[in-house]
């Protein structure tokens, strides 16, 4: 027996069968790709574990309307610029690029796709952008406080060991940051009679010789930049009978005190940004921002091991002490 569908009929069908996976295909979200460049001298899911949190607190789901890309440089310069490279040719909608290193190796790769620093230190003195109200180019993010934090750090280290004059500063020679970060320090430590002496070191070389020369100018203690903390840092520092202060990554990693800005507070401005930057903001039209909240760690086993007492005043105020 034959079967008539009337004309009618056999629309209302195709529009309500056949025809709804494309409308159901027409209706998905964009997934957009998130580039994360990290320049390796610490464990990538330390940061990746946070910025996870922070993206989705901005509605920003992993698997569902963002993928990340994530590119680790491993302390290597080259792959550094390789890395950032990688994500331009994936065609990443933003990337988020944490520490100076990396901003710079994005900045390179791409003048089109957003940059999003998460942090970076002094991005006006390190050319990264013309200023922290109006970025321009392809950069926006978040700067470190590196002025207040260069001072808290050579105070807190003279609050330890209140007999220090001579600081040492170990710093990554090939991070544009460098440079500022010493001469921040100079100028802090003038300003409360203490001198500074600049030890740089390349990122993928031991540190063994640059605690050696700390020893043969007889500096009293040294503080440290995060691109320069290494798993041997801390034990060399203890070797070199050495107080350090440094930022708040640094006792976590064996050092004995930190103080930056935080974390927490890093991840979800630089989170906000890529939020903004999907939504079709321009990174030149979102100023920089300036952390607000700082932390304070301390590391009293490694104080014990340098025959330090830490100050009870000190211990009241730090976020974190680590037995």
């Amino acid at each position: 027996m034959a079967i008539h569908i009337r004309r009618r009929e056999f629309i209302v069908t195709l529009g309500g069968t056949a025809a709804w996976p494309l409308v159901a295909r027409a209706q998905q979200p964009k997934m957009a790709t998130v580039g994360i460049l990290i320049t390796g001298n610490t464990s990538p899911e330390a940061f990746l574990q946070g910025f996870r949190a922070a993206l989705a607190a901005a509605g920003l789901i992993e698997g569902e309307n963002v993928q990340l890309e994530v590119r680790s440089a491993e302390d290597s310069d080259t792959l550094l610029a390789q890395k950032a490279t990688e994500l331009v040719r994936l065609k990443a909608d933003v990337i988020v690029a944490s520490l100076t290193p990396a901003v710079q190796a994005a900045r390179h790769a791409t003048s089109d796709i957003p940059i999003v620093m998460a942090a970076a230190g002094d991005p006006v003195a390190t050319g990264l952008i013309s200023s922290l109200a109006r970025p321009g180019g392809n950069i926006t993010g978040v700067s470190g406080a590196a002025v207040e934090t260069a001072g808290k750090r050579l105070e807190l280290i003279r609050d330890l060991v209140p007999s220090v004059r001579r600081v040492a500063v170990l710093a990554n020679e090939t991070d544009p940051f460098a440079l500022p970060f010493v001469t921040q320090l100079g100028q802090s430590a003038r300003s409360i009679d203490m001198e500074i002496e600049p030890i740089l070191v390349r990122p993928d070389a031991p540190q063994a010789p640059a605690f050696e020369a700390m020893s043969a100018k007889q500096v009293d203690a040294f503080i440290i930049e995060l691109g320069t903390i290494r798993p041997e840092s801390a034990e060399l520092a203890i070797k070199h009978r050495l107080p350090s202060s440094g930022p708040r990554a640094w006792p976590p990693a064996g050092g004995l005190i930190g103080y930056s800005g935080n974390v927490a507070e890093i991840h979800r401005l630089a989170a906000d940004y890529v939020d903004k930057i999907l939504k079709g903001r321009r990174p030149a039209d979102l100023p920089v921002a300036l952390p607000t909240k700082f932390d304070l760690a301390v590391n009293l086993k490694t104080a014990r091991a340098l025959g330090l007492t830490v100050p009870p005043n000190l211990l009241a105020i730090a976020d974190e002490v680590i037995e």
